[in-house]
């Protein structure tokens, strides 16, 4: 949301939890994001992980409806709440054209909240991330399950029916895990000695915990992130299911590179395996492999250190192409086992959100 005139825009986190009164100095007449004694909101951008003090904001939020598959007229939130940030802060680290970061993480006033609050919504969203730029994906709120909404999903109700669920645990700071205990590439299991899957107790904040915790879903990292002890037995185990003469120099920020012609067989499947044995997230083709440069090909994983917040942080690229349903009501999330493109569908054409 752009304000103009203004050298500050709106931005919004999962977390704004301060309770501190905010007075701007930055100049003699108010202005949004400059106002006296208005309620002072701890703001972050996710990208650069910095952090800065903003106001608490109101204005009025103009998002579309859909009826059935297809879009309906605009709907307003009319005291909808977000904090209002420094440009310096919520600019930095973002793409072209990019106006303030827009959390979806469980706080009284994310935006999931307000919506579910505010139209009596379940409490339930769905994401679909198109992997290509010029098509487009989708943030659905509310069931997407309604049977009053049958055709939510346009000619494409094998991928709901198809949708396994396993259970969500919701973090102090609002971010989304759930439970993996294995990761198998094809049939070998990748186990660490000590376990960094499990995800710490509520009771304790996870930057306070020891603890490694669980599998954080995350869009604001782009690859997925994997704790050190976890990326070496991967990598390993990877790397012993391909071709040693196809590898390369690795290309950063990806650890395990090849050449793009010697791999055209295709590289082996990864599953996570979650609580349940039927319950198994799969990440093959396009969501495995990164074009790094041209004829290098590599492994879509990053190892994040011994320092990292979870043991694994299951980033954008692989969450691209696939219907994630976070359950809030029933503590769960569902995806699919498999990519859209097993079901001959993309994000872009799962929904026929285009027409009015």
């Amino acid at each position: 949301m752009d304000v103009p005139g203004s050298d500050r825009i709106a931005s919004m986190r999962g977390i704004a939890n301060t309770h501190q009164c905010f007075t701007c100095t930055d100049s003699t007449t108010s202005r949004p994001g400059c106002h006296n004694n208005t309620c002072g909101l701890m703001s972050s951008n996710p990208v650069t992980q910095e952090s800065g003090l903003g106001e608490l904001a109101q204005d009025v939020l103009a998002i579309h409806s859909t009826h059935g598959s297809k879009l309906g007229p605009m709907v307003k939130v009319p005291q909808f709440l977000f904090s209002c940030a420094p440009s310096f802060l919520a600019q930095k680290g973002l793409p072209n054209n990019v106006q303030g970061a827009l959390g979806l993480g469980l706080s009284p006033i994310s935006l999931p909240n307000q919506l579910f609050s505010h139209f009596g919504l379940k409490r339930q969203f769905s994401t679909c991330l198109s992997r290509y730029p010029t098509s487009n994906g989708a943030i659905l709120f509310g069931d997407i399950n309604d049977p009053n909404n049958n055709n939510y999903i346009h000619n494409s109700l094998d991928v709901l029916h198809n949708l396994v669920y396993t259970p969500l645990t919701i973090s102090k700071q609002g971010e989304y895990f759930m439970q993996v205990n294995a990761i198998r590439v094809n049939k070998h299991l990748v186990i660490p000695t000590k376990n960094p899957f499990m995800i710490p107790s509520s009771s304790s904040s996870y930057q306070e915990s020891s603890e490694i915790g669980g599998t954080l879903i995350t869009t604001t990292h782009p690859y997925t992130v994997l704790h050190h002890s976890i990326f070496e037995i991967f990598t390993q185990v990877f790397a012993s299911n391909m071709p040693k003469q196809a590898q390369v120099k690795a290309v950063g920020p990806f650890g395990l590179c090849y050449d793009s012609k010697k791999i055209s067989g295709g590289a082996p499947n990864v599953d996570l395996i979650m609580d349940r044995n039927d319950a198994v997230w799969r990440i093959s083709g396009e969501n495995l492999m990164v074009q790094a440069q041209n004829g290098v090909s590599c492994l879509g994983f990053v190892d994040g250190g011994v320092h990292t917040r979870a043991g694994i942080a299951l980033g954008a690229h692989q969450l691209e192409e696939n219907l994630v349903v976070f359950d809030l009501a029933r503590s769960r999330v569902g995806f699919n086992s498999n990519s859209l493109k097993s079901h001959g569908k993309t994000c872009s054409n799962l929904f026929d959100l285009n027409n009015p």
